[in-house]
């Protein structure tokens, strides 16, 4: 088997993967296979047989030209030339690409007959059971968002089930893998390996209630988990742990060996490295420099410092990379270049184990790994080392041995940046030869690998970062002394704690500066812009255009060379050759690669620019200027609605910082949405809230309009906040009784400010939202006949009185609630009202055409007639 068939059958593999992203897929594949194994063959034996046609038309014009040409100045083979005619290996290749979407599925986590899920009753979603839960941890605790605890745990047997259709039960054998979090000082001191008991509440994760929002259900399921554990406490004792253990015998072998709470040699290895970096330094600044060397999952850095980093687009800096595996295989084989290969290579290889298990077994690091393995593999052999074909083979070993990595984000932007480093950094260098090359480099090591991970990032996140590339070329020196001085100082602090930590403490000024290029960037206004929910099809078309540029490139930079050569010829003094070869070589130009539309070479990126920019931009903007949505998000706390109209957005209520962050940001952004022209609180304190103040730092807020009501009794000085609005270039507009807002096709009217009530018409039809009241007050209300009819009301879930409901009327009744009061259910179901609530159905979306539509499904209330 030559290359160009191995070739051929690793991407029919990855392709065979990458076809399990939709239902047909592995029939889709297979039928293709079997399309391209009749026709493909017989279509490259035609476009040979016409290519010898010409090459032998051309070369009987200069026969006298042809003898004397040189070997290494005649053409080539091109790519269409190079693969198989055989129709067996296209076959093999569709079918192998079925076999891999297979096999996907066969490794796909499938909850088994005794998994832990199968405590909680079907249909009991939002049903927690209490239970005692006893496993194995099978990763290092880390730290949440909340300040709790989280860790995987392989269960073994449960006890104490309330709740469960068999009411209590002790030692009840169960498998499966659970996501655990646990109040901080619970899991101190909790290492990987260590046996426990955990005391807690069951609950299944429900997929996402807001468009946009982290879908923590599919996460869970991808890590082979299908519910998780709110702990309360952790039995550290081995006795409990192990309690009637020798009831189930065979079954708890694993509790009978002796572990205890100690971590595992690799585990203390990586501790001693992050103490002895930590111990000199202060909080982030260790952290930071412990993260560049190992990777996240060795040290806790404060979120605030990761957010930093990714709005600012080093994400990459704090996360394990090929970075860290090029520089400890470099010292390795620098220390041993005077053994022979052999002893280059053990050292090599033990090394790189060593660096996969410090970092995590992350996919990035695998992905690296094999590559230097590969390379240390060509340096015994003497062969040249082919990093492409490198990058194919390790994606697909790492594929083979989990196919479920395919859709891992960490892993596709690793293989993606590194080819972008591969193809597009030697013509890049060649454009800036006149550049020295370390200076040059620090500018195209980031533009190569951005451009090959932009357009997959545009798809998961509908966010760009601006500076990004500015960024990482300002961040580059600092991260390289960072990163190298972060290996010396982890590998002197594995030997020889002390002096790991004199040379860490070197690194102190180098991480404060890279934290304040982070911080900076993060804040500049503009450093992310939302562009709208991505397709597939503008994915498949950007990377489509990436690939033109690259092909495109390498044939005009292969002619370049040409031209080249022949004016090397014809300066050579043998005057009777450099005739012939210049009147037979001028002819040629054939490339080796696919016939392209013929542009030049200045020319193809501009236009690709230009093509890439208008994939995204245009129907982008034609979906912001055409549509006028209304979304009601689900939230826990204050009740949270978006207008859109036509390129206008009003964003009432914003919840607080988590609701904002987890919430509010990512449907904005999913919109593409990025700036709020109206900003509304409705109640009197939202306007000092985190929430709003987390909102300002990532969109600006033109109109600010904020409930003025003085009896709040959470109002306080509110000119801090009126200061930042102002800042930003937004207008603080207080909101009283009486107060309308015009907001285009939308029209709000504050009717009673300290309940609140707020009216909205939107186009023709009213929405009334009603603040919690007491039925006195509800009837007292009523009675003022202040309150109008309208189509739709929107409540808190809580008691409403018949007097209420009838003053408004309304058509539909909209809950921002888990519950809803089952008198008030009774009473709108009795004047025929359609009823929603958030905890049921999650965010609400209505459009003219459409009407409303969940966002959750459920057996009613799919739409509305409205």
């Amino acid at each position: 088997m030559n290359q160009a068939t191995g070739a051929i059958f690793c991407l029919a593999y990855i392709l065979g993967l990458i076809s399990t992203a939709v239902s047909w897929g592995r029939y889709g594949i297979l039928a293709l296979g079997i399309a391209v194994a009749i026709a493909l063959p017989k279509l490259l034996r035609k476009y040979t047989k016409n290519s010898v046609k010409v090459t032998k038309k051309r070369r009987s014009r200069q026969k006298e030209n042809a003898l004397e040409e040189p070997l290494d100045a005649r053409e080539e083979l091109s790519l269409l030339e190079m693969l198989p005619r055989a129709k067996w290996v296209w076959a093999v290749a569709g079918l192998l690409a079925f076999l891999a979407s297979v096999y996907f599925a066969v490794r796909s986590p499938q909850p088994a007959i005794d998994d832990i899920s199968k405590l909680i009753p079907a249909g009991g979603n939002t049903q927690e059971v209490a239970v005692t839960v006893r496993g194995r941890v099978v990763s290092t605790p880390r730290l949440t968002r909340s300040g709790r605890s989280q860790f995987w745990l392989e269960t073994d047997l449960v006890s104490e089930i309330n709740g469960g259709e068999g009411g209590a039960v002790v030692n009840r054998p169960v498998s499966g893998k659970l996501y655990v979090t646990v109040p901080l000082l619970q899991a101190t001191g909790l290492y990987a390996d260590n046996t426990i008991a955990v005391v807690g509440s069951l609950y299944k994760p429900q997929p996402p209630s807001n468009p946009g929002a982290f879908d923590f259900q599919a996460y869970l399921a991808r890590e082979g988990a299908f519910v998780g554990l709110k702990g309360r406490q952790i039995d550290w004792r081995r006795e409990n742990a192990i309690a009637d253990v020798n009831r189930v015998n065979s079954q708890t072998a694993a509790f009978l060996e002796p572990s205890g709470m100690q971590p595992s040699k690799i585990q203390a290895m990586r501790q001693r490295i992050v103490r002895s970096q930590l111990s000199q330094l202060n909080v982030p600044e260790g952290p930071l420099i412990s993260a560049i060397a190992l990777g996240k999952q060795a040290v806790d850095l404060p979120y605030n410092i990761r957010d930093y980093f990714v709005q600012a687009g080093l994400a990459h800096a704090i996360a394990a990379s090929g970075t860290q595996v090029s520089m400890v295989l470099a010292l390795v084989l620098g220390l041993t270049r005077r053994f022979s290969k052999q002893l280059q290579f053990s050292f090599g290889v033990g090394a790189l184990f060593l660096l996969v298990a410090l970092t995590g077994f992350e996919a990035s690091v695998c992905r690296a790994a094999l590559m230097g393995f590969g390379t240390l593999f060509a340096l015994v052999l003497s062969r040249q080392v082919k990093p492409l074909g490198l990058l194919l083979i390790a994606a697909t070993i790492l594929l083979l041995v989990n196919p479920l990595w395919i859709w891992d984000l960490g892993f596709q932007l690793s293989f993606l940046a590194t080819l972008g480093l591969i193809v597009t950094t030697p013509p890049l260098m060649a454009k800036l030869d006149w550049m020295p090359p370390a200076i040059a480099s620090i500018v195209v090591v980031p533009v190569a690998a951005s451009v090959w991970v932009l357009p997959l990032l545009l798809y998961v996140f509908s966010v760009v970062s601006p500076y990004s590339i500015l960024v990482n070329i300002i961040a580059a020196p600092l991260l390289w002394i960072l990163s190298i001085g972060g290996m010396v100082s982890a590998l002197a602090g594995l030997i020889f704690p002390p002096a790991g930590s004199v040379l860490a403490q070197l690194l102190d000024y180098p991480a404060k500066g890279l934290i304040a290029i982070a911080q900076y960037f993060s804040q500049l206004p503009g450093n992310s812009v939302a562009v709208g929910q991505v397709s597939v099809f503008q994915l498949i078309a950007l990377y489509s255009l990436i690939c033109w540029v690259w092909i495109g490139g390498s044939s005009a930079t292969d002619s370049v060379t040409d031209r080249r050569r022949k004016e090397e010829k014809r300066r050579k003094p043998e005057a009777v050759r450099g005739k012939n070869q210049e009147k037979g070589k001028g002819k040629k130009g054939k490339s080796r690669v696919i016939a392209l539309p013929s542009f030049s070479s200045a020319w193809i990126l501009p236009l690709a620019l230009v093509a890439g920019i208008s994939i995204i931009v245009l129907p982008a903007w034609h979906v912001q200027a055409s549509l006028f949505q209304v979304t009601l998000l689900a939230t826990s706390g204050e009740p949270v609605l978006v207008i859109q109209d036509r390129g206008k957005v009003a964003l009432i209520n914003s919840g607080d910082e988590n609701t904002v962050r987890f919430t509010v940001l990512p449907f904005l952004q999913q919109q593409g949405v990025n700036s709020v022209n109206f900003a509304i609180a409705t109640h009197g304190h939202l306007g000092l809230s985190g929430g709003w103040g987390k909102l300002l730092e990532r969109l600006p807020l033109k109109t600010f309009y904020d409930n003025n009501d003085p009896k709040q009794i959470h109002r306080g000085s509110n000119h801090e906040f009126m200061t930042a609005v102002q800042s930003r270039q937004g207008v603080y507009i207080p909101l009283e009784t009486s107060t309308t807002v015009d907001m285009g096709s939308t029209r709000l009217q504050l009717v009673n400010a300290e309940i609140p009530v707020v009216e909205f018409l939107v186009g023709n039809r009213t929405w009334l939202l009603v603040g919690e009241m007491t039925p006195e007050a509800q009837k007292k209300l009523a009675a003022t006949g202040t309150l109008k009819p309208a189509q739709v009301l929107w409540w808190s879930g809580k008691a409403l009185t018949a007097e209420l409901l009838g003053a408004v009327g309304p058509q539909v009744a909209i809950a921002s609630a888990d519950e809803i009061d089952p008198e008030t259910a009774a009473q709108l179901r009795q004047s025929k009202t359609q009823i929603f609530w958030t905890g049921r159905d999650g965010a609400l979306q209505w459009t003219p055409a459409g009407g409303f539509k969940t966002t959750l499904e459920s057996e009613e209330n799919q739409t509305s007639f409205l």
